[in-house]
């Protein structure tokens, strides 16, 4: 008996950064091409909750910071100012609302169907919205990314995750924010330059664990500096209700049992696989101990024709890399014979993090970088110095440099930045690194004057760091 409802060459699950790439580059080659989506909008945690609106508001908390300087650069009549947080949150909703539109356009131009519900998983090749109808395709792509992870602890459902500060209505005064990862670390300086009292809890001494030391360490020491408290050591033992609608924050930190009130618990403790309700087990898509989906070099999972990418896999969770991994995914699959091995190569994956001041990384961290070359084999090359735009200012925002080179040629392998502006300059740094660049063909680069960036072309042996 044939199957009944509609038929696919290629259905992608999920209307996601990634999702949204594979299924517009198939389309484009002439595949027969369906997206479910089941929360009503499109573009994903990164447009929605994530990167774009996070970046409105890095954006708002640096013309904040830039009215504080702006006085000691000459403008005697710009002080402090009152900010309208509930205005800006609306304007912000707008503008998302209208890329929300401009993707489903794009789909439609593009010939993709989009299709508005929960998808779960009836076989390898069909799916089923709830409705009784069933969805088949030739290929089934799931990119149904992840989502916050709220600790199970009680009065847990007191605070906010992630999804939740973009839902805030008004500035909280007291904020507490609950991890030390990227996402933690950016929204508590978005918090504090725009005038909250912030509390970071961390389970160790440390933030940003996975970043090399001199971005770590430097970040750490400004955030104390400029006013933001890091509780070491910590762990969140309960939330409750206080009066005038504050939360009391039950806590042990070096072994010691302590409370504090905020206006706003922030969770920040990390991100699952958004799989609920999927039944992957139905399609025989297998996941690994921490629930991901296990998916090899070219997005496959343990079963012929359905795939896997993005943030349901847990490697590189960064929008950019899923959105490469969708397109080159396509091109494998309904392009050309040229792409017969397409895939998106995850090394050397460049990120930043849009701290206060900013920082970014490609490549290996030190540590790594002496596991794979041993430390005999590697120049660190490290400088520590003040920016130009602190020129004027009392208080010197710090900016630290680090180039990992690797064998007699000085092969660049890691590259490490933090203070005003890394974020713009990484990117083409990062083009050189995933290029092969040595640490002569650095040298060999005449430096942009004055500029921060050109401290990594002008690095000497003065610079070196003993290992």
């Amino acid at each position: 008996m044939p199957p009944t409802g509609k038929i696919y060459d290629y259905l992608v699950i999920g209307g996601g950064s990634g999702g949204l790439a594979s299924a517009r580059r198939a389309a484009s080659y002439g595949a027969k091409v369906g997206l479910i989506e089941g929360s009503g909008r499109l573009g994903g945690t990164c447009v929605n909750v994530g990167c774009v609106p996070k970046k409105v508001m890095w954006n708002t908390a640096s013309i904040a910071e830039a009215i504080h300087d702006a006085k000691e650069y000459g403008f005697p009549e710009v002080g402090p100012t009152t900010f309208d947080w509930n205005t800006l949150k609306h304007k912000r909703d707008a503008y998302i609302k209208r890329l929300n539109g401009i993707y489903e356009r794009n789909l439609e131009k593009d010939s993709v169907e989009y299709i508005s519900g929960l998808a779960s998983f009836v076989s390898k090749n069909s799916v089923t919205l709830g409705n009784g109808e069933e969805i088949h395709a030739k290929k089934i792509l799931i990119a149904v990314g992840g989502r916050p992870t709220i600790p199970q602890v009680p009065g847990a459902e007191l605070g906010i995750d992630s999804d939740g500060f973009f839902d805030l209505e008004h500035q909280p005064k007291r904020v507490a924010v609950v991890g030390t990862g990227y996402i933690g670390i950016e929204l508590a300086g978005i918090f504090h330059a725009l005038g909250s009292k912030v509390s970071i809890f961390s389970r160790t001494e440390e933030i940003l664990r996975p970043f090399d030391p001199i971005i770590k360490d430097t970040l750490r020491k400004e955030m104390v500096k400029i006013g933001i408290e890091i509780v070491p050591h910590s762990q969140v033992k309960s939330l409750a209700k206080a009066d005038n609608n504050a939360i009391t924050l039950n806590y042990a930190s070096n072994g010691h049992e302590a409370s504090a009130e905020f206006d706003t618990v922030l969770w920040a403790v990390g991100r699952h696989p958004n799989l609920d309700n999927l039944a992957v087990d139905k399609a025989g898509v297998t996941l690994n101990n921490k629930g991901y989906v296990v998916a090899d070099e070219y997005q496959e999972t343990v079963i012929p024709e359905v795939y896997a990418l993005g943030d349901v896999c847990g490697i590189e969770q960064l929008t950019p890399v899923a959105i490469a991994a969708g397109r080159r995914l396509s091109d494998r699959l309904f392009g050309p014979a040229q792409f017969k091995s397409s895939k998106l190569d995850y090394r050397n994956v460049p990120s930043v993090i849009f701290s206060h001041p900013t920082a970014g990384a490609v490549g290996l961290t030190e540590a790594q970088a002496i596991e794979e070359y041993g430390a005999e084999n590697l120049n660190v090359y490290v400088s520590e110095f003040s920016g130009m735009y602190n020129a004027m200012k009392a208080h010197k925002t710090p900016s630290a440099f680090k180039l990992i080179c690797a064998g007699p040629e000085e092969k660049v392998v890691g590259i490490h930045i933090v203070g005003q502006g890394s974020d713009e300059m990484l990117q083409g740094f990062a083009v050189a690194l995933k290029m092969g660049a040595t640490k002569d063909d650095f040298d060999s680069t005449v430096a942009l004057h004055p500029t921060s960036a050109e401290e990594l072309v002008t690095l000497t042996k003065a610079n070196l760091k003993k290992l």
